[in-house]
């Protein structure tokens, strides 16, 4: 069985970071270790949540592992607790990187042209130093303007999503993905760009008009888990975007509020049955 670790915080309400990747990279059949960077209440879109910061934790547990010698197929990181993390995680990565594994960097720090409360421009920008150290890094529209300090836009025509690619894959990665892509009013997908081939991929689905928090971890800890089933790049994400769709879909049914999360539990069936 191939093992993954996954840094990001816990979110103990609102179907988010750990609470998403454990159950869903479980299920795709991949072990999966956890650090946590923080523990919150409910994810930061709701009001007066507490958070806890773990950084103190993480060198230790690096440590521990390290004298044990446990490795893994894949680093997968998410939110960060604070800004100090991101040395710690760039000393994890120097520990834990190997020829046979890969860092998977999702640079989680807002959306909708906006930051998540208690993030700035600084943090974008070290979080910019991070991410040269991934193979694959995932930001959304709002993260990639951040770290590149290009302005956010509403839309975006497909060379300038070429263009943010390239500039992300030029920082180190190997293979850079946008989220949140729509050329079409009816159409919301994915871009991707392989550095090593100078091909795009992109794939879309019919826009349900509606916004849930924590789509964006349900889709990264679909992604990786389908990468370490032996999925190309190309199907992992076919897989990853089908699984947020039928999730959102389900929920809007419901009418659930938007600060819940989607209904991710309900569609693992279906999940498991696409890998």
């Amino acid at each position: 069985m191939k093992r993954l670790v996954t840094i990001q915080d816990i979110s103990c309400v609102g179907k988010c970071s750990l609470t998403v990747a454990l159950p869903i990279i479980s299920a795709m059949g991949v072990e999966t270790a956890v650090i946590p960077t923080a523990v919150l209440s409910t994810h930061t879109m709701f009001n007066n949540f507490t958070f806890r910061d773990l950084s103190n934790d993480i060198p230790e547990i690096a440590k521990h592992w390290k004298e044990e010698n446990i490795n893994f197929e894949a680093i997968y990181t998410g939110y960060l607790g604070s800004i100090e993390q991101i040395d710690m995680l760039k000393e994890f990565f120097k520990e834990f990187k190997t020829d046979d594994n890969f860092i998977f960097i999702d640079p989680v720090m807002g959306d909708n042209g906006k930051l998540y409360t208690g993030f700035d421009q600084k943090f974008a920008l070290e979080m910019k130093e991070l991410c040269k150290m991934a193979d694959i890094v995932v930001p959304n529209l709002t993260e990639a303007s951040y770290m590149l300090e290009r302005e956010y836009k509403e839309k975006y025509t497909e060379n300038e999503i070429k263009d943010i690619l390239i500039e992300l894959t030029n920082l180190g990665p190997k293979q850079a993905i946008l989220t949140g892509v729509s050329f079409k009013d009816n159409e919301l997908g994915v871009m991707s760009y392989n550095k090593e081939t100078k091909e795009y991929f992109t794939y879309f689905r019919e826009k349900i008009p509606v916004k849930y928090h924590g789509t964006g971890d349900v889709f990264s800890s679909t992604l990786v888990g389908a990468i370490l089933n032996n999925n190309s790049l190309e199907k992992s994400l076919k897989i990853a975007v089908d699984y947020v769709w039928e999730t959102i879909l389900d929920t809007y049914k419901e009418k659930k509020e938007n600060a819940y999360g989607v209904n991710f539990e309900k569609k693992i069936p279906y999940l498991i049955s696409m890998i």
